[in-house]
């Protein structure tokens, strides 16, 4: 059998020494992957805009970005448990009771803030000990903000991107006796991200856009050398 590698979503905790929570490898790697990219939107020209001025002094269009190029990726992942349930193995317990439901709820996490139902009755039982020794305290107290989850994508060895899911769209197909999916189509809209705050402390996916964009940096001498040799053959 040759080698295979399989796209890869994988959600991570703030501690990148601590265990991973939440992995989703792609049964069958998407046929195609969307990128679609729209330049940076130009905040100085929505000010001129608004002035009726134009930054160029000259009536020509501003042509500055004003921040990051916007891009989204979109794949469909599918899932079928006919493989495993026809291994008769160890492999075959978990799609006999679930079918493919343990991945779609694994997909599902990844677009919901996290921490689950644990965290939130953990958190509910913070606020009450703090309401019983607040004394005075009028209740009023904001709750901090629910945080997403942090995720990569990888799609093989040169593409590790810190992503959000901005969107995801579960078509369940087929059903066993228990009416468990056994077959299922997953659309995934992502946003890659391409920056971090000074103060962030995702590590990790710092790590991984710094090592995304030094790949692209290769990449793109490596065109420039094919585009030279295009220009000016070279015969060894």
């Amino acid at each position: 059998m040759g080698f295979y590698l399989r796209g890869l979503l994988v959600e991570y905790g703030a501690d990148i020494l601590g265990p991973i929570p939440n992995v989703v490898a792609f049964q069958f790697n998407p046929e195609t992957l969307e990128r679609k990219l729209k330049p940076p939107p130009d905040s100085s020209a929505a000010d001129d805009t608004a002035s009726g001025t134009s930054s160029s002094g000259s009536g020509e269009p501003h042509r500055g970005g004003g921040g990051e190029a916007r891009e989204t990726l979109t794949l469909t992942a599918r899932f079928d448990a006919a493989d495993d349930l026809g291994s008769g193995d160890a492999r075959s317990v978990v799609p006999r009771m679930f079918g493919v439901g343990p991945q779609l709820v694994a997909l599902e996490r990844m677009i919901k803030p996290a921490g689950g139902a644990l965290a939130g009755l953990i958190a509910q039982g913070l606020d009450a000990i703090g309401d019983a020794l607040g004394g005075d305290d009028d209740g009023t107290a904001a709750s901090p903000p629910q945080q997403m989850p942090r995720i990569l994508f990888i799609w093989g060895p040169l593409r590790v991107l810190p992503v959000e899911v901005k969107e995801m769209t579960i078509t369940e197909k087929r059903f066993d006796a228990f009416l468990n999916p056994v077959q299922a189509e997953v659309r995934i809209v992502l946003k890659p991200i391409g920056s971090f705050p000074e103060e962030s402390s995702d590590r990790l996916g710092r790590g991984a856009l710094a090592y995304t964009e030094v790949v692209k940096d290769i990449e793109q001498i490596a065109n420039l050398t094919e585009a030279a040799t295009d220009v000016i053959p070279v015969d060894f």
